[in-house]
Parts: structure tokens; sequence; C-alpha cells
């Protein structure tokens, strides 16, 4: 296991910096710039070559490109162009709201989806099963802005159950740091439930088709001619059998409702990194936007590992040498 680590750890090194390539050769070739909000039309040429200058827009883009991955490894992805400070000073502010609504979004998914799809691969063909397909497929293809839109109209403005907008009531005074705690998360409660709808949805699907294949083998059979309980037979020897798929969409699910997370915060007025990352899109803030995609694509590398290795822990067949 730990030759195999090494050797996935290098060779995600230049998976890595081709990304890095990638990155930066979309933002450079992108239309427009950093400054164009900057500018006064009544500046004079000479004045935009400073403003440019003063953001280093005038080097060479190889001479910026290698620049910039060198700050990168020292942990530093450079200034804001719009909030005149370290990229890492402004998303250090804006993690913990996201990290917190992806958290809760990927546990409800996990408690939701996959024991529905149990039910459903368990119950095949029948009304429960045909329902909760319809579901499923709903939850897929329903887009997450407008389920959230019809969230807040029903319960927020209709029934007033949660809030419209927002992190915190601004007229709350929580008593103590427990009672913020679960104020906040009263406010996470419809944006966990728009980004998780669509994870939920596919766990769901997953879980249905693998273990509608594993009930089938022979040695569910023999488990059942044994007399063994249902709930033995399905829990233990099936779902274990089966789980390496979902496995597989775990690791792809993480970064996923990071970048979901974009929609969702926009929808409900969030203060966390998607928010942050549709004002640089708007602003033409470079640093920030790279900075964001560089860390998706870094958690998805590192997510293809941490699967790889818990493969290995929910079937003690596979081996890594």
């Amino acid at each position: 296991m730990r030759t195999y680590l090494i050797r996935r750890l290098l060779q995600l090194i230049p998976v890595f910096l081709g990304i890095l390539i990638i990155l930066f050769l979309i933002v450079e070739l992108s239309p427009g710039g950093p400054t164009g909000n900057m500018v006064d039309p009544k500046m004079r040429p000479s004045q935009k070559a400073e403003l440019a200058e003063k953001f280093g827009l005038n080097d060479p883009p190889v001479e910026r490109f290698f620049k910039w991955v060198t700050n990168i490894f020292k942990g530093d992805f450079g200034r804001s162009f719009r909030h005149l400070k370290p990229v890492t000073d402004v998303i250090r502010d804006m993690i913990p709201p996201t990290l917190a609504l992806s958290s809760m979004s990927l546990l409800f998914s996990l408690l939701i989806g996959i024991p529905v799809g149990i039910i459903s691969a368990t119950k095949q063909y029948t009304l429960a099963d045909n329902a909760l397909t319809i579901f499923s497929l709903l939850g897929i293809s329903m887009p997450s802005f407008f389920f959230g839109l019809i969230l807040l109209k029903f319960f927020a403005v209709d029934l007033g159950w949660f809030p419209l907008f927002g992190l915190r009531d601004p007229l709350y005074n929580a008593p103590n740091k427990f009672m913020e705690i679960l104020n906040m998360m009263w406010h996470l409660v419809l944006p966990m439930v728009v980004l998780g709808l669509s994870s939920t949805a596919s766990f769901m699907r997953y879980t249905r088709s693998s273990m509608l294949e594993v009930i089938k083998s022979d040695y569910i059979r023999t488990a059942r001619a044994k007399g063994l309980k249902e709930k033995v037979v399905i829990y233990r020897h099936a779902f274990r059998n089966a789980i390496i798929p979902i496995i597989t969409l775990l690791g792809f699910s993480i970064p996923g409702l990071l970048s979901g997370a974009v929609i969702t915060e926009s929808v409900f007025g969030l203060p966390g990194l998607g928010k942050v990352s549709v004002d640089a899109v708007m602003y033409r803030d470079y640093p920030i936007i790279l900075a964001v995609n560089t860390m998706l694509a870094l958690l998805t590398l590192v997510s293809t590992i941490v699967a790889d290795i818990l493969y290995a822990a929910a079937d003690p067949r596979i081996k890594y040498n």
C-alpha cells in the first residue's frame, strides 16, 4: 500500500502541473481584462499602462505563469485585483460557510440516497421502486437554481419556516456560541437540500443498480438458503460487495459539491466560496478565479486517491502492490 501511495502521489505532480497550464491558458485567452472595470473613459493611455503595470499585466504570459506557479508552491496565490489584499485572506474567510454547507449536503446525500437505493433494489418493479425512480430522475435533471427558488417561495416566503437569505439573522443576538451555530445551521437547511438533491439522486441510482447485480449472485442465494435473516443477507453480504461503485461516486461527489455551491450560494445569498467565485468572474479578478479552480482541481485529485484507499478497506480482495 505504501509503495502504491507514493507512486500515485508522484503521478499527481505532472497531472497537477498540466491542470495549472490549462487553467492559466483559459484565463489568459478569455476576452476582456481585470483592469476593464477600473479604467475611467477619461484616462490617458499612459495612466492605463501604469494601471496594468501595477498589477503585473505587462509581463510576458510565460513569465507570469512561472511566477504564479512558483508562488503557489509557497502558499501565495497572489493579490486580489478587487479586494486589494492577498487571495488567501479573501478565501480563508469564505471557506468555513462553504465547507459547512458541502459537508451537510454530502452527509444528507449519503444518509438518504444509499438506504433508499437499497430499498428500491430489494423492492424491484414495485410501486415504491417506481416512485423512487421517478424521484431520482427528477433530482438528477432539475436545475439547482430552479429548485432553490421553489423552496424559497414555498418555505421561506409563503410559510416563513426558514430564512430567505444570508448565513446569520442580523436581528438575532445569540446568548452563546452553540446557539449561534444552530442559527447558522438553520440558515443552511434549504441550501443543503438544494445542493444535496442531485447527489442524493445519483447515490440512489448507483446503489440500486449495484445492489441489483449483487443480490442475483449465487452466494446471496446460498446465504438465504442457510436461513440467514434478510437484513443480514442484504446489509452484511450484498451491500458490502455492492459498495465499490458507490465509493467511486463518492470520490467525485466531494469536489462536485464545492463547485455546485457556486450556484447555490448565489441563489441563497450565502457569503461563501461560491459567491466569491461568481463575483471574481464578474469583476475578472483572475487571482481568485485561478486560486479557487486550483483548489478544486487539487481536491479532485486527492479524492481519487482517497477512493482507491477506500476500495481496499471495503473489499479485502483488492490489493495494491
